[in-house]
């Protein structure tokens, strides 16, 4: 029953116009994009289908464990590269752009972006503090985005984790805005040890459906960045608990749950490792992943295809991290990212200038990548769909695991 309810839901609260668009251009495109980034890794090449875009520094928010200099006088990749960024992957057959920063409201000319592109789609992580009802009516109109709003606990654990006043009310204000302009809506938590135990649970999953949400993604906190504040990150234990929860949730309760760090055998992968998406920073530097703030390319100095095709540095990164484990490599063995960037003579692409400091006092932890204790997909759907869209496409060396 879990399907018909999520597709009435969908039916019935979403405006025609950005349904049709998710359908054709989240849907049936992402699907061909995937298809030929899968042909064109059998030739050798490796273009992601998913491409992230973090496309201003600035925020309203100073939150814990936050890599990007929101602090420091505002950068931003230009509307001009950033337009010519997703023309070039459209090129290419991609469709799909997260559009990150900072808080991405930020940037001037970000519904433009999307106007210029029609034929794509875009998931915009806020905390939804910006968003205003003439923006949700723009964002309803133009129906090729979704806000994935994150929210990062109670309202105590809400300012403390994001470093102000009366978050989760301002977040939910800007979530209510979006829900009432009838777009597909998401909400993101960053699960760490102080949120855990209040957002790792049914009845906040049953919340967000009685708030009308769509979907919700749950991802476990990374302590990297210059305040890192390792002392939140979680526990394998825990690690374990949060795959439990979602595939367990997956196949119970009517709202989609992303996770975008295992196969439907629940072995763990890195999207970075096995080709699926890069980044692109404020400062315009093509990073391997967002919190890898290192960079050989830089946007505007040529085709962007090219750039990331032909980079050595980042083949390196992806090669170095799936031999490594299939886990985060930041997290596990974060050294070794810095004899790779030194070795290519990366650049820091942080306006603080302490990327590479950052790295060289982090802690070895664990990642999402624990032998041994993989849990698979109990849901088809979610089976069927990783099975082919979503995996590590032969990346790994130890690929074909015994699971308990």
């Amino acid at each position: 029953m879990i399907l018909p309810q999520m597709a009435g839901h969908m039916l019935s609260s979403v405006a025609p116009n950005c349904l049709w668009k998710f359908g054709w251009n989240f849907g049936v495109k992402g699907l061909i994009a995937v298809e030929k980034f899968k042909a064109r890794r059998r030739r050798g090449i490796i273009f992601p289908p998913f491409l992230h875009l973090s496309v201003i520094n600035s925020c309203n928010l100073k939150c814990q464990g936050c890599w990007v200099d929101v602090q420091a006088p505002r950068t931003m990749v230009p509307f001009e590269e950033l337009d010519a960024i997703v023309s070039d992957a459209k090129a290419h057959g991609n469709v799909f752009f997260g559009l990150l920063g900072g808080e991405p409201f930020l940037h001037p000319r970000l519904l433009d972006l999307l106007a210029a592109h029609p034929d794509c789609y875009f998931q915009i992580f806020t905390n939804g503090q910006l968003i205003t009802p003439e923006i949700a009516r723009r964002l309803q109109a133009l129906g090729n985005a979704t806000p994935l709003v994150s929210i990062e606990g109670d309202s105590a654990t809400s300012d403390i984790r994001r470093g102000s006043r009366q978050v989760l009310d301002r977040s939910l204000r800007g979530l209510e805005l979006c829900l009432k302009a009838r777009l597909i809506t998401g909400v993101a938590t960053s699960l760490c040890r102080s949120n855990i135990d209040t957002m790792l649970t049914e009845e906040w999953l049953r919340r967000l459906i009685d708030m009308g949400v769509h979907y919700a993604w749950l991802h476990g906190y990374r302590p990297v960045g210059p305040e890192a504040s390792p002392e939140l990150a979680l526990t394998p234990d825990q690690l374990v608990r949060v795959r439990k929860f979602v595939v367990e949730q997956r196949a119970r309760l009517p709202i989609a749950i992303v996770d975008a760090y295992y196969d439907d055998e629940g072995d763990a992968l890195c999207p970075m490792a096995v080709g699926l998406t890069h980044h692109v920073g404020p400062s315009g530097g093509i990073e391997p992943c967002p919190i890898i703030q290192l960079a050989v390319e830089q946007v505007g100095t040529g085709s962007f295809y090219e750039q990331v095709t032909q980079s050595a540095f980042l083949k390196d990164m992806r090669d170095a991290a799936a031999q490594h484990s299939r886990g985060c490599v930041v997290l596990e063995n974060p050294r070794l990212i810095l004899e790779i960037a030194d070795r290519h003579g990366a650049h820091d692409t942080t306006q603080r200038g302490t990327a590479r400091q950052e790295l060289l006092a982090m802690t070895p932890r664990s990642s999402q990548d624990l032998p041994g204790r993989e849990i698979p997909e109990k849901h088809w759907m979610y089976r069927f769909a990783k099975r082919y869209w979503f995996n590590d496409f032969g990346t790994y060396p130890a690929a074909g695991r015994v699971h308990p």
